[in-house]
């Protein structure tokens, strides 16, 4: 659970709503809700990570390349 509290008694409720949403964004609770909105089978878990494993690769030759001027 997330929490914030007040610096000092002079803070702003605007101010303590911006770092509150800031942590949330930061601490991924947004995007775990989100994930877990609708039932998915375990099969197109796996699915979702693999095809994740194979851009995260792809993006890190792609770089490569770019670094070593051949692109």
């Amino acid at each position: 659970m997330i929490q914030v509290t007040r610096k000092d008694s002079k803070e702003s409720p605007e101010n303590l709503l911006r770092r509150f949403n800031r942590k949330v964004q930061q601490g991924g609770v947004v995007a775990t809700v989100k994930l877990g909105r609708y039932f998915e089978k375990p099969l197109s878990k796996r699915e979702r990570r693999l095809k994740a494993i194979v851009r995260t690769e792809r993006k890190a030759i792609k770089i490569k390349k770019i670094k070593l001027g051949q692109r």
